[in-house]
């Protein structure tokens, strides 16, 4: 789904929002120098008036009274004078340069014609971040979790633990994969029955994550293979997901794998987007009730063998939370 005009007019409104509080803190910096150094106004005076007669200088080249290299030395000493003026002050040298709050399209949305990545991160905020992932991360995040649902008796046979003590371990997974986000690689897979916490942990992520600026995607299976369908085939109508962004995005989390129509043209979609953000080094994080073994059935190998090889595999085990907190709705202690 392409963004609608009104969309498209929002993101561009920020960067005007963007440029104009840019442009009053540089406003703000000079007049701070200025008030501290006055000699720095009289400075980029006369660097406006030899900028314009070197300018002069340089279209009429021929002129035999005008020396452009005298002129561009003169501006250059300027310079240094401005530097050392800043520098008694406490300023750095580039302290009055323009402010760019993105270093590569300098706040236009644009680089070379095409759009810039901070364009794109700013159109999957719009599209997504304001979507009902917000609102139910609000209730389901790392604050709100609770390990008192996890039953601390009962011993699984495969892992020799129990409930609780699996939890801890996943959840200081969970916290890690957070903190070291911006500097290592990784990706999840949550498995496991029904209510044991898998979605509720992608949440505790995304919101996270949310919190500290990052983009966003978060679609149940059924949404991400829809998405796609409805991007190649007329006759399945519009999606509010665009597909281009799903390797775009910071984080893409698919919740439910497994309860999708099994097809190749579903797993095709699957692998590719997988494969597509490994050779980017974007994460996903995926959840499914399905066990490896069923995985493997179900899927190509081509699939099973990237999600073993790239994907910390974190089982969940215990009782159907979900039916708890319905039966019991204040917390165990």
């Amino acid at each position: 789904m392409p963004l609608t005009n009104t969309q498209y007019a929002s993101i561009m409104r920020l960067y005007d929002d963007i440029k104009t509080a840019n442009r009053r803190l540089q406003s703000d910096r000079y007049n701070e120098v200025t008030a501290l150094c006055p000699d720095i106004a009289d400075i980029d005076s006369e660097i406006i008036d030899l900028s314009v007669k070197t300018a002069r200088a340089r279209i009429e080249a021929d002129s035999s009274d005008t020396n452009t290299d005298e002129l561009t030395s003169s501006l250059k000493s300027l310079n240094e004078r401005k530097v050392a003026a800043l520098a008694s002050i406490g300023k750095p040298a580039d302290y009055l340069d323009d402010i760019f709050t993105c270093p590569y399209c300098k706040d236009s949305g644009y680089v070379d014609g095409k759009r810039c990545i901070c364009f794109n991160k700013k159109a999957i905020d719009l599209i997504y971040k304001d979507s009902n992932l917000k609102n139910i991360t609000a209730d389901e995040n790392f604050n709100t979790f609770s390990l008192s649902w996890y039953n601390n008796t009962d011993v699984d046979p495969a892992t020799g633990l129990t409930p609780y003590i699996n939890m801890q371990k996943v959840l200081k997974v969970c916290h890690d994969f957070v903190d070291n986000f911006d500097n290592t690689f990784s990706n999840l897979l949550f498995i496991g029955q029904t209510g044991v916490g898998k979605t509720f942990l992608s949440n505790c992520i995304a919101r996270a994550l949310m919190d500290s600026c990052h983009s966003i995607i978060y679609l149940t299976a059924g949404e991400f293979f829809d998405s796609f369908k409805s991007d190649d085939f007329k006759e399945f109508g519009s999606s509010k997901f665009d597909t281009s962004f799903f390797v775009e995005c910071d984080l893409l989390i698919i919740d439910d794998l497994g309860t999708e129509k099994a097809s190749d043209y579903n797993f095709s979609n699957l692998f590719n987007t997988i494969n597509e953000r490994l050779l980017r080094r974007k994460s996903i994080i995926i959840s499914s009730n399905l066990e490896m073994p069923d995985i493997e059935t179900r899927y190509s190998q081509r699939i099973f063998s990237r999600l073993v090889s790239a994907y910390s595999i974190l089982r969940l085990f215990g009782d159907d939370i979900r039916c708890m907190k319905k039966l019991s709705p204040t917390k165990r202690s």
